[in-house]
C-alpha cells in the first residue's frame, strides 16, 4: 500500500463500489459520512444536477474535516432516460418501474467527480451510454429478488447480476459503476499530483 497516496485522502461516500475502484489504484481513503440533500431543483438539467451533487458532497466533506489537512474525493452517478433523472429506487415497485422503462432502450449514465482540498477544487464529468436488452417480467423479478437493485441509480449495478442485461456500453465502465477513474486521474488535478 502506498501510504503517500492514502494518507490525508478522504472519500465523501459510503459506496463500497467507489472504495473498490479506488483500491484498484492502490488508494485507501478514509470514509466520510456527510449529510447532503440530493433533491433535484426544478428545471435543473441532469448535467447540472450531478455537478451540484459532486461539488456539494466534496465541499461538505472538506468542511467536516475542520482543521485537519486532507483531500476529499466526492462523486455522483445518475441514470438518465428521456431527460429524466432516475435516482435510487425508493422501494420494490419503484425499482420495477425503472427497470421496465430501461428495458430494450439506450440510456445515459452521468458520473461527476470533484476533488477538493485547501488549495481549491477540480471537477470532471463522464457521460456514457448503456444499451439494455429487453427484460421480461420474470427476469426483472428474479433480479429484484437478489436485492442488488437497491442503493443504485437506475435500480441496477453494472458490476453485478445486471451485467447480463447490458448489450453494449459506450463510455466509462468505472463511471457507470460510480467513479470515473479516467476523469479522476487525467482530466483534472487529483490526489496523484
Amino acid at each position: 500500500m502506498n501510504t503517500s497516496i492514502t494518507e490525508g485522502l478522504y472519500l465523501a461516500s459510503q459506496s463500497p463500489r467507489r472504495m473498490a475502484l479506488l483500491a484498484q489504484l492502490g488508494w485507501y481513503p478514509k470514509l466520510l459520512t456527510i449529510d447532503f440533500d440530493e433533491t433535484p431543483v426544478a428545471a435543473e438539467s441532469p448535467e447540472a444536477f450531478v455537478e451540484r451533487m459532486a461539488r456539494g458532497k466534496a465541499r461538505a466533506g472538506l468542511v467536516s474535516l475542520g482543521k485537519l489537512p486532507g483531500c476529499v474525493i466526492a462523486a455522483d452517478t445518475e441514470v438518465i432516460l428521456d431527460g429524466a433523472i432516475f435516482g435510487k429506487p425508493r422501494d420494490l415497485a419503484h425499482a420495477t418501474a425503472m427497470l421496465e422503462r430501461l428495458s430494450a432502450r439506450t440510456h445515459q449514465v452521468l458520473s461527476a467527480v470533484c476533488v477538493i482540498d485547501a488549495r481549491g477544487e477540480s471537477f470532471s464529468l463522464s457521460s456514457s451510454e448503456v444499451d439494455f436488452a429487453e427484460l421480461s417480467a420474470h427476469t426483472i423479478g428474479r433480479y429484484l429478488a437478489t436485492g442488488d437493485s437497491f442503493g443504485k441509480a437506475g435500480a441496477y449495478g453494472v458490476q453485478g447480476h445486471a451485467a447480463s442485461f447490458i448489450k453494449a456500453i459506450r463510455g466509462s465502465y468505472s463511471g457507470i459503476m460510480g467513479l470515473p477513474l479516467f476523469c479522476l486521474l487525467y482530466t483534472s488535478p487529483s490526489p496523484r499530483d
